[in-house]
């Protein structure tokens, strides 16, 4: 079934499967390849999942994203091929330090194979000092517009880009 869809629905639609309390910690990167030994990565962690809610996806970069230019817009990673992210997720917060060291350890393990930014909306809190390398090239243009339309930083969580 397809079709349109108003906007609080779509909103709406995962509401089951991430109830209230969810804990969360999540990683990503950008893969040049998908090679044998990031897929053997994959594998290990995999086998490894420590709560039934945690997912790994690997969404593919292709096609029209590869056809615009690095500077173009915000997003400058068009060359790479995958986005992986771990996204941990767990109902007992007694079990964090568990999840969260599976996630990291995760991530550390497909550094190898990765480039050094990631795909921003899966990054956690703590990877905010990796934001200007996220941006890459963009991150002084997108400094300038921040510091213009929000000088006082009112659009500040996640990966927050300060203005100087």
């Amino acid at each position: 079934m397809t079709g349109p869809m108003p906007y609080p629905a779509l909103n709406q639609a995962f509401d089951a499967l991430l109830p209230k309390g969810l804990q969360a910690y999540w990683k990503a990167n950008f893969l040049p390849d998908l090679t044998d030994d990031a897929i053997n990565v994959h594998l290990d962690y995999g086998s490894r999942v420590p709560s039934v809610q945690t997912a790994v996806h690997v969404h593919p970069i292709d096609g029209a994203v590869q056809r615009v230019g690095a500077t173009d817009s915000a997003f400058p990673n068009r060359n790479a091929k995958f986005s992986p992210v771990m996204a941990g997720m767990w109902e007992d917060p007694a079990d964090n330090e568990a999840n969260i060291s599976w996630v990291r350890d995760y991530a550390a393990a497909m550094e190898p194979f990765s480039e050094a930014a990631g795909y921003i909306n899966f990054m956690d809190g703590d990877d905010l000092p990796k934001v200007a390398e996220n941006y890459g090239p963009n991150f002084r243009r997108l400094s300038e517009i921040k510091t213009k339309y929000d000088p006082q930083n009112l659009f500040h969580v996640n990966q927050n880009i300060p203005p100087p």
